[in-house]
């Protein structure tokens, strides 16, 4: 367990799937084609802390969708990379544009489609209702599943590998 707070104290940025980690997985499409996701609001704030801590979030998802624009817009993260299929160039082109290495970076998925970036970085973790390959090559596998809580369990995670998760909260107090 110290090697993993050891390698989550270096994580810089982490790098978010969105269906099956920020939302359950469920895809709404109204019959004009509008889709429509569910986010869990406490996913949110925990991103937000985890930023004002002074971790990078990305987003790297296999769906184009303008509601995903508009809710990392809300949660103030830049570094969106949406409509990627096969997720390495996008994983290369943010290693190029941030200038990271893949050590410092975590990245949070739950299929198949997320393995090939996730063994590539520095911590790479599960939701808890994973894909069982996912699953086993992950580091770190979080309590809640995807859309329910999941990310806040890789923020609050990291935030208390770097010390500051208990001081972050009695800031609400």
């Amino acid at each position: 367990m110290e090697q993993l707070n050891e390698t989550a104290r270096k994580i810089e940025l982490v790098i978010f799937d969105v269906d099956g980690v920020l939302t359950d997985g469920s895809l709404f499409i109204g019959d004009d084609g509008q889709e429509y996701k569910a986010f869990n609001s406490k996913d949110g704030h925990g991103i937000r802390m985890l930023q004002e801590c002074g971790v990078g979030a990305a987003i790297l998802t296999g769906r184009q969708s303008e509601v995903v624009r508009h809710r990392t817009r809300d949660l103030g993260i830049e570094l969106v990379m949406q409509g990627y299929r096969d997720k390495r160039p996008a994983f290369e082109a943010l290693l190029k544009e941030t200038g990271l290495t893949p050590e410092v970076i975590a990245y949070v998925g739950d299929d198949v489609v997320d393995l090939p970036v996730m063994k590539q970085v520095g911590l790479a973790i599960a939701v808890a209702d994973a894909h069982p390959m996912v699953l086993e090559h992950a580091d770190w596998v979080t309590r809640a599943a995807g859309g329910r809580g999941a990310a806040r369990d890789v923020c609050e995670f990291l935030m208390r590998a770097r010390g500051v998760l208990d001081e972050k909260l009695a800031s609400y107090l």
